[in-house]
């Protein structure tokens, strides 16, 4: 019995699908916070936009923005861009910043003698241990999607991100000590805590841990920089070859973890390798730019490429990794300006 919620969603059955699932669409929060993106907000809005293009021939794209000029804007700067707005949503719900995968809502399933049924899971956030102020608007954001859909949702009272967790969607989850164990989170909690929260809400079995994070993450090792599980029992892994760079030991650790783990049934791991690409810099701070921060879609996923000469090899790794699906390479080096690319701007809404 779970000591913190005898109803918690996975007593009422519910769990987390993985990103591959089939999706009913994208949920997206409008950048507009210049200060994320200091001297070079100009370019981002672009970016969207070209993600907005992308997604939308395969499903939904619904996009928090703040009010009805806001959504106008939007909508020309898409016109602007040859992105027509057929299966776009805007949703007037204000927010702080773009980060989407972090304040968004988190989706349950659960299979019923009455059909799939889904729900709503409200982390607790607080912008990355506080270091981002004010966060009040993203907190609610998966509060407001569930009243404007209908649909139940849980408040588990501790704060979590969604980059922070993967899961294959059979009971297995990925994350990292250096997030989830930091004082800045939830400081009460003992780690043997913070998994029973994770089973609670997201209907996982089999929690496997990784270490550090890459230099430059300001959200203290989100794991959707490092390992993405891309099968059911597949995960891809970023490594950095260079010695003298500072990503080399803690990812060569994490590797080392990865081949050691197994799934919610005891089997072995599969374990893919992805190179990082070349040191990013702007204005003199090293940027968390990472090939692990791709989207999966229906039909599509996302790559943010950084990086000339590696860029086709993480474009030729992840399609081995999803034959069935086109990957999509956008140039990222002005998005990860603001320490996040594709993953971390949006957040899945799976099909039921």
């Amino acid at each position: 019995m779970s000591p913190f919620s005898p109803r918690s969603p996975a007593d009422f059955g519910y769990r987390m699908p993985a990103e591959w699932a089939p999706h009913r669409g994208t949920w997206l929060s409008w950048p507009h916070k210049e200060a994320s993106w200091p001297g070079k907000f100009e370019p981002v809005p672009r970016i969207f936009a070209r993600m907005v293009g992308v997604l939308s021939p395969h499903e939904e794209v619904h996009v928090n923005v703040r009010d009805a000029a806001m959504e106008a804007d939007v909508r020309d700067l898409l016109a602007a861009e040859d992105v027509g707005a057929v299966n776009v949503f805007f949703h007037h719900h204000p927010t702080n910043d773009a980060w989407c995968r972090d304040h968004g809502p988190i989706f349950l399933q659960r299979d019923t003698p009455h059909g799939r049924e889904e729900a709503i899971v409200d982390w607790g956030y607080n912008a990355w241990g506080g270091k981002y102020p004010p966060y009040d608007l993203d907190d609610v954001i998966p509060t407001l999607v569930a009243e404007k859909f209908g649909i139940p949702v849980f408040h588990p009272g501790i704060v979590m991100e969604g980059g922070a967790l993967d899961v294959n969607g059979l009971g297995t989850l990925l994350t990292t000590e250096a997030c989830l164990l930091n004082p800045n989170r939830n400081p009460q909690l003992t780690k043997a805590e913070i998994e029973g929260y994770l089973r609670d809400y997201l209907g996982v079995t089999n929690i496997l841990w990784l270490g550090d994070g890459i230099a430059g993450d300001d959200t203290d090792g989100h794991v959707d920089d490092l390992a993405r599980f891309v099968g059911p029992r597949t995960v891809v892994t970023v490594v950095e070859d260079d010695p003298r760079d500072e990503n080399h030991e803690p990812l060569q650790e994490n590797l080392k973890r990865l081949r050691s783990m197994h799934d919610q049934d005891g089997q072995a791991l599969e374990v893919i390798t992805l190179p990082m690409p070349r040191p990013l810099e702007y204005d003199g701070q090293r940027l968390p730019a990472s090939y692990a921060n791709f989207y999966i879609a229906n039909g599509v996923v996302l790559l943010p490429t950084y990086d000339r000469e590696r860029d086709p090899i993480a474009i030729d790794v992840l399609q081995r990794c999803f034959p069935d699906r086109r990957i999509v390479g956008i140039d990222c080096v002005d998005l990860a300006w603001g320490l996040g690319a594709f993953h971390c701007v949006s957040q899945q809404w799976p099909a039921l």
